[in-house]
């Protein structure tokens, strides 16, 4: 939030003194003998006309009001000049209009009116002018213009000065106050805090907590409710209130608990405007409250009891700090209950503390540094430093001459002939002695699979030709090249004819290997070689520039002749042909994503005549589908119309690494179903919404109305529920787009961290400089960042560490072959192995069959999405099946 009050914020209102501005016109006229009238931005009359009676009704004789009105209509189109002028010759008057402006806008208007002398004495057959009438000269007129354009920007200029420096007096008040009500809570926690060692009674305990709490607050009502031994009715055991007469503990005895909506183990904060269910609001009249928060205690791992806090006031809206300080003081009662049960009782045995280390998934050693002893070592352990164990080297492998308590590597073993992360730290062992814990991870098939990730970052994993965001960068560097040497170049874009009826019919298995045929075919043609891009699932790309370029047509009847010959496959001959289309560069284009943009319109054209044809770019090319002018038509009128034609469904995210698989979020998906057009899939409205810029509206939309959900799903105790909001990249390029999400957080009062906003793969690379500082800040809000559609796009490890990352979601073309593609089993492991390095959670989408899912669950994926757990389903199923 800046601190300094911006120009370009400040209303007219705050800044037009009419009273002072009245002053300044009679003075001003009175010294340059001219008359003045001030005009506000609406043509509304700001100050009264300078004159006596006579001479006002002189002026009113000589000129009709719409004289006026039709001056001050000009001077207010900003794109003319300052001044406008009238001349009225046959009246022996000038008359001018002067818009004053402030950070580049009209703030208002003056009308002047001079009698010029030389006018007066030069026509003395027009108007006679009284001798009670101010006169003036041409030059001393128009200097006198001059000099009030100047006075009135002061005017305005002095006047926001003023609204600034009263602003940072205000902001300075506040944080002020904020620092105070910090330093307040900070103590008064700490009072909580000392609790933890008091002796005395359980009941004492919490009702100085509660006491400690509202006063802080200033929360009228605390309370501890706990299950009675039936578990069926529920008792109040504690309270406190600022009025004692509005104490309940005597009628709060046997509650049957089903009259407490809220005792289902849940995190429930209801502000007073908050959207509640009707039981919620009877639950809320039986308490004479009009907002609550309530947090679950546990009781052996059962949620037994609950703290309440109730307020009347119909203006309370819980903050982020006052649930933050009601949560510490909940785990303070927590800590304090668990102590009590757990106090005397053995914490654990070593016995079982093997039995855990035997199966973590790791090799660990536990290591005494004052006695040179080793006290543990798995089975793991002896696995990986066999070699080095047996020599007797152990000292040195783990670098215990390292003296830092806490240190993170990742080492080759030429011994072990394998790479492995080593992690050491200090901890407690079961005897209460500190020692050395050391881990290590053989993360040798990790390394193997980075080689091969880092391939895949400029190269077709298929068939071994470079790739679109390869092909792109090229192309940029022979555009360069051609246009600092005069030379040209061309782009062609190659796509097989009805490849999919050979994938249907033999089997994706033929269809690769045709691809990676045809991919050796075209490398060999003479002029192309290295520049031969594979850009999608069977279309290619092929530069070419410099002499080669003279033999384009031989070129292009080289590539016809490869797809004139049979391919042979699955043991009989097959035909298969191409539609190119050629862009010329510079003449069709400098740009990049123009040329290929176009080159896909005159490959468009090529398919449209017939297949198994070339044809060239033609400017005519760009208007071929009226389809497109109809959708985008009535896309602007429902993006401007408040976005109502839009809905949002949530697709759920499900967390399998708990029991019963619960769900802990979803993913906002939106649709569109156009009155005129009917339903439109997102893959055909949401590019050309990113072309023609309404996917900011929409996409302000989307996360406006995803985050208000999610709160409501907080609210009614799912305070862990997240929502995953799409962001394309349209709208991460805006530079307001930080500010967007931070206002988004404000009004809906989301917590931050429930709020994921995912990116694609090849957005988050495209500008690794604006991308690590745009998502740095929106991490800093403390919302959550997804990259979405890994394992599609060219980013190599270095980029995956470089970008501010949460999540790394895997694409579903990864999962549709998992369990039948080793490579799509091992990519899988191998992504989750690196997340794990990088401190990131993994989610996979596209899950849809058993074996799938029992897969992925046995590689500890964490999260998972797919129409095997459901499918979008509109807001209303979403909360039947997974909020109430």
């Amino acid at each position: 939030m800046e601190n300094a009050l911006n120009f370009s914020e400040i209303k007219l209102d705050s800044l037009v003194d009419t009273k002072l501005i009245q002053r300044f016109q009679d003075r001003f006229c009175k010294a340059n003998h001219i008359y003045l009238t001030g005009f506000g931005k609406d043509a509304g009359i700001l100050t009264e006309r300078y004159g006596s009676k006579e001479e006002l009704q002189f002026i009113k004789d000589l000129v009709r009001p719409d004289e006026w009105y039709s001056l001050v209509a000009r001077a207010q189109d900003e794109f003319v000049e300052n001044i406008v002028e009238q001349d009225f010759p046959e009246r022996n008057i000038k008359m001018c209009a002067l818009s004053t402006k402030f950070e580049g806008h009209i703030q208002m208007v003056w009308v002047a009116i001079g009698f010029l002398e030389e006018y007066i004495e030069n026509n003395p057959e027009h108007t006679p002018v009284p001798d009670y009438i101010l006169k003036t000269s041409s030059t001393r007129f128009y200097h006198s213009i001059e000099f009030l354009e100047l006075l009135s920007k002061y005017v305005f200029i002095t006047k926001a000065n003023e609204l600034i420096a009263q602003s940072a007096l205000n902001k300075n008040k506040d944080a002020m106050s904020e620092i105070s009500a910090q330093l307040y809570r900070s103590e008064s926690l700490t009072k909580i805090v000392t609790m933890l060692e008091s002796e005395a009674a359980f009941g004492q305990i919490i009702d100085d907590i509660l006491r400690e709490v509202c006063s802080t607050l200033k929360i009228p009502r605390g309370m501890l409710l706990r299950k009675d031994g039936d578990c069926n009715t529920v008792s109040m055991i504690c309270e406190y209130c600022m009025n004692p007469k509005m104490a309940q503990i005597s009628s709060m005895q046997a509650v049957p608990i089903e009259e407490l909506p809220f005792f289902n183990e849940k995190n429930y904060v209801i502000s007073a405007d908050s959207m509640v269910p009707q039981v919620y609001k009877d639950l809320m009249e039986k308490f004479c409250a009009v907002a609550g928060v309530f947090q679950p205690i546990e009781v052996n791992g059962k949620v037994m009891m609950y703290l309440c806090f109730l307020d009347t006031s119909t203006e309370q809206v819980w903050e982020t700090e006052t649930i933050k300080f009601i949560n510490d003081a909940k785990r303070i009662v927590q800590t304090i209950l668990t102590k009590r049960i757990a106090k005397n009782s053995l914490a654990s045995s070593y016995a079982s503390l093997e039995a855990i280390l035997e199966n973590v998934g790791c090799g660990i050693c536990v290591y005494d540094m004052h006695q040179h002893k080793l006290l543990y070592r798995n089975q793991q352990f002896k696995d990986i430093y066999s070699k080095s164990l047996s020599s007797g080297n152990l000292e040195k492998v783990l670098y215990l001459e390292d003296e830092q308590d806490v240190s993170f590597r990742e080492v080759y073993m030429a011994d072990e002939e394998r790479w492995i992360d080593q992690y050491k730290t200090n901890i407690k062992w079961v005897d209460g002695s500190t020692v050395l814990l050391c881990t290590a991870y053989d993360i040798t098939e990790k390394k193997r699979y980075q080689e091969k990730i880092e391939h895949q970052a400029n190269n077709d994993f298929l068939t071994g030709l470079y790739n679109r965001m390869r092909c792109e960068q090229d192309l940029e560097k022979y555009i360069r090249i051609v246009q600092s040497s005069g030379e040209k170049g061309a782009l062609l874009y190659i796509d097989l004819d009805d490849f999919k009826h050979i994938n249907d019919g033999l089997g994706h298995q033929y269809g690769d290997v045709l691809l990676k045929t045809i991919s050796h075919s075209l490398q060999k043609i003479s002029g192309i070689g290295s520049n031969c891009y594979r850009v999608g699932g069977d279309e290619f790309m092929v530069i070419i520039t410099g002499q080669n370029y003279k033999r384009i047509e031989t070129i292009c009847d080289d590539i016809r002749d490869i797809f004139n010959r049979p391919w042979f496959l699955k043991g009989e001959d097959y035909y298969c042909t191409t539609s190119m289309g050629i862009v010329v560069f510079p003449d069709d284009g400098d740009v990049v994503e123009d040329l290929i943009r176009k080159a896909d319109i005159a490959l468009f054209r090529a398919k449209r005549s017939g297949k198994n044809c070339v044809q060239y770019y033609s400017d005519a090319d760009e208007d071929v589908s009226s389809h497109r002018l109809d959708v985008e038509k009535n896309m602007r009128k429902a993006a401007m119309d408040s976005c109502d034609e839009f809905e949002i469904y949530y697709q759920p995210i499900i967390d399998v690494t708990k029991e019963n698989n619960p769900c802990c979020g979803a993913e906002a998906l939106i649709r569109w179903n156009s009155p005129e057009l009917g339903f439109i899939a997102p893959d055909d409205f949401i590019p050309l919404a990113e072309y023609l810029g309404l996917i900011n509206p929409i996409g302000d939309f989307v996360l406006l109305q995803a985050a208000k959900r999610c709160k409501y799903w907080n609210d009614m105790g799912h305070p862990n529920y997240k929502v995953n909001v799409n962001l394309s990249v349209v709208q991460l390029l805006q530079s307001d787009i930080v500010k967007k999400v931070q206002d988004v957080l404000e009004e809906t009062r989301i917590n931050p961290k429930n709020l994921t906003l995912e990116v694609t793969e090849s957005l988050a690379i495209n500008d690794m400089g604006r991308m690590k500082s745009i998502l740095g800040q929106i991490r800093e809000l403390g919302v959550r960042v997804a990259l979405d559609d890994f394992g599609t796009g060219y980013s190599s490890l270095n980029h995956i560490r470089e970008i501010p990352l949460d999540i790394i979601k895997i694409d579903r073309c990864f999962i549709k072959n998992l369990t039948k593609d080793d490579f799509s089993d091992a990519f899988v492991q191998m992504v989750h192995e690196l997340a794990k390095a990088l401190d990131l959670k993994i989610c996979v989408e596209g899950v849809e069959t058993d074996e799938q899912y029992e897969l992925l669950k046995k590689m500890n994926i964490e999260m998972i999405q797919g129409f095997y757990f459901g499918k979008p389903v509109k807001v209303e199923e979403f909360e039947k099946q997974y909020v109430e």
